[in-house]
């Protein structure tokens, strides 16, 4: 049987103060504040970005071992212009391959699977220079090649850039090497004005002292 009268009322009472925003705020136990994280990456663009899988050539095992599953990108450096490939782990963000993309670098098809490619790099994922033969395995063949021809192209565009950077340097050796012949030959030309000049000084006293001495022999005793 439903329940009547006062009893009801102090049912529905006590659901509306149930409901009821009082307005008071609880601070919470324990502040968070937002903390940067920084990832060394913050001066770098990332010119290729994608999921694969990584391997390294155990040399004393003689067989590939599992460097990590995540993302590999290559970064160019805003101010100098450098790539470097860099390969995270998806879940901890662990450093898998860590080193600069050179000119003398190549990079090729692993053999019996076109959805991988392999190539040799001077790592420092480990935290020191290490000479290093990886294998990297993409989900598509599309993948691979794209990630082969942007290795290439970086490696042929840092090639060239390194080209210009010794033009340039060679071009402003040769300018201050030509400002300070022009400097040493002005410097040359006035030593030589001056010294025309002495030895004209010069002249002109011999020439005055001979006449004194002229005029001192003609003179009367």
């Amino acid at each position: 049987m439903a329940s009547t009268g006062p009893e009801r009322r102090e049912e529905e009472d006590a659901v509306a103060g149930e409901d009821e925003d009082t307005g008071a705020q609880v601070a919470p136990i324990v502040k968070l504040e937002v903390v940067a994280v920084t990832t060394g990456e913050e001066e770098e663009d990332a010119i290729l970005d994608l999921k694969a899988k990584l391997y390294r050539f155990d040399k004393e095992g003689n067989q590939w071992k599992e460097r990590g599953v995540g993302t590999v990108k290559f970064l160019k450096h805003k101010g100098s212009g450098k790539v470097r490939l860099v390969m995270r782990q998806s879940k901890t963000l662990k450093i898998c391959a860590n080193h600069l993309v050179l000119p003398t670098m190549t990079v090729q098809e692993h053999s019996g699977n076109d959805k991988s490619c392999v190539w040799h790099a001077t790592d420092f994922a480990d935290g020191e220079l290490k000479d290093e033969l990886f294998c990297i395995r993409f989900a598509s063949v599309e993948n691979c090649k794209t990630f082969m021809e942007m290795f290439q192209e970086v490696a042929e565009s840092q090639g060239k850039k390194e080209e210009s950077e010794d033009a340039s340097a060679a071009a402003g050796l040769l300018e201050k090497l030509s400002v300070g012949d022009s400097k040493t030959e002005d410097k040359g030309q006035e030593e030589g004005s001056l010294a025309t000049k002495e030895k004209v000084a010069v002249d002109k006293e011999e020439v005055q002292a001979e006449a004194d001495k002229k005029d001192e022999a003609e003179s009367p005793a």
